[in-house]
């Protein structure tokens, strides 16, 4: 009998490392904003804006696509991951964005051997898809802005935004999130503009 029971065990432990034994559910991969840049001119006598580091939370450093259930619990889709960080996913769709509205020379990404007038930098503290009587995504983004020249944080803003997410599935969840950072890059675009111009 023991002998039966150690060989059935062997069995069993060799067919659960076996992967044919275990079915696997494939990893679904999701990215936002990957549209077309739109066909817009430069400003010639504009400024030179860099777009530095977002920086996130622990929890937003891995691929997976957040959730949150009420007040306090919080989990993550194991299988519906991002290509990218939602930080780098953030920082590409600002420079999209600044770039796109035409008003700035030129917009880059910021590096040791570019130089500017002023560097955006910031902190993406939520992400996420909110669950309650309704689902909704929520975005939570701190920026501020840089004078180069001085070393100097001349500008902050911290814009709170949810979207509504029309049905239940995942990639829905990512629709709403898409439009959501689209509004968050156009209003955060708006505010730079508004300072830039109002006489600083």
């Amino acid at each position: 009998m023991m002998r039966y029971l150690i060989s059935l065990l062997l069995a069993t432990a060799a067919c659960l490392a076996d992967t044919g034994c275990v079915g696997t559910r494939p990893a679904h991969y999701y990215t936002l904003g990957t549209g077309a840049p739109a066909a817009t001119q430069s400003k010639p006598d504009g400024l030179i804006l860099l777009v530095g580091n977002i920086s996130t939370s622990e929890a937003l450093q891995d691929s997976r696509i957040r959730y949150r259930t009420g007040a306090n619990e919080a989990g993550a889709y194991e299988y519906h991951r991002w290509t990218e960080r939602p930080g780098s996913m953030v920082r590409n769709a600002l420079i999209r964005g600044l770039r796109d509205s035409a008003k700035y020379r030129r917009v880059l990404e910021s590096g040791s051997s570019v130089s500017g007038d002023y560097l955006l930098r910031g902190e993406l503290e939520e992400f996420d898809e909110v669950d309650g009587a309704s689902i909704r995504t929520k975005i939570s983004l701190h920026v501020e802005l840089v004078e180069l020249k001085t070393n100097q944080i001349v500008w902050d803003h911290m814009l709170e935004r949810a979207e509504p997410v029309s049905g239940k599935t995942v990639v829905e969840v990512v629709q709403s999130l898409d439009r959501n950072l689209q509004q968050v890059v156009s209003e955060t675009a708006s505010e730079i503009d508004r300072f830039l111009t109002s006489g600083r």
